[in-house]
């Protein structure tokens, strides 16, 4: 149980404290090169889904927001089911990676709308501005900032609807408790013979 929790905590620390310093000292859209053109911190927004994508507006972002809730509250509970039943270390790690990340994200949708202003393009966030934040409980956007474009180039000619136009691997940007969901998940599809013999 000590493990988890610390595993959790630390995830969740470090995804915090990276975004709320992305967001209160980069404008939207700023970057900070860290190593050279390979990686990056670029500042971003997710408005909703994976991908920056939408989903039936307002509304729709609430019904995003409560169903992240109720997905983190099951794998919660399968948590602390697999800690009580005496599971591997490794999968109870995989596990809590996987909590903490979306819990994480869900802290972004369900409190920044309130704790921040508008981050701009030419204007900083504030937290906690005089004049209130940006939207409402469960309408907060998720910040994200990773950004690895290891290789660019041009499509050959000959390669069918893509060819001549240009492209860049890897393109989406992410957080750290992205990171973490991912490799919960990769470790769990990796190890599950070892995680499940029963």
């Amino acid at each position: 149980m000590k493990k988890a929790a610390f595993i959790i905590f630390l995830v969740l620390i470090v995804d915090q404290v990276s975004k709320i310093w992305i967001k209160t000292h980069l404008t939207l859209g700023e970057e900070i090169p860290v190593i050279g053109n390979w990686f990056i911190l670029h500042f971003t927004e997710n408005e909703g889904m994976a991908f920056g994508m939408r989903f039936g507006g307002s509304f729709g972002k609430l019904i995003l927001s409560i169903f992240r809730i109720i997905a983190v509250a099951g794998i919660g509970w399968y948590l602390i089911h697999l800690i009580k039943q005496g599971a591997k270390t490794g999968l109870i790690f995989c596990i809590s990676l996987i909590f903490a990340g979306a819990l994480g994200n869900i802290i972004d949708s369900a409190f920044y709308g309130m704790a921040f202003n508008e981050s701009r393009f030419h204007e900083v966030a504030s937290l906690f501005p005089s004049d209130g934040g940006y939207g409402t409980f469960l309408h907060g956007k998720v910040v994200d900032m990773l950004y690895f474009p290891l290789i660019k180039g041009i499509y050959p000619s000959w390669i069918p609807v893509w060819g001549g136009s240009h492209f860049i691997f890897f393109r989406p940007v992410f957080n750290i408790a992205d990171s973490a969901i991912t490799v919960g998940v990769i470790s769990l599809i990796l190890f599950q013979r070892k995680f499940f013999k029963k």
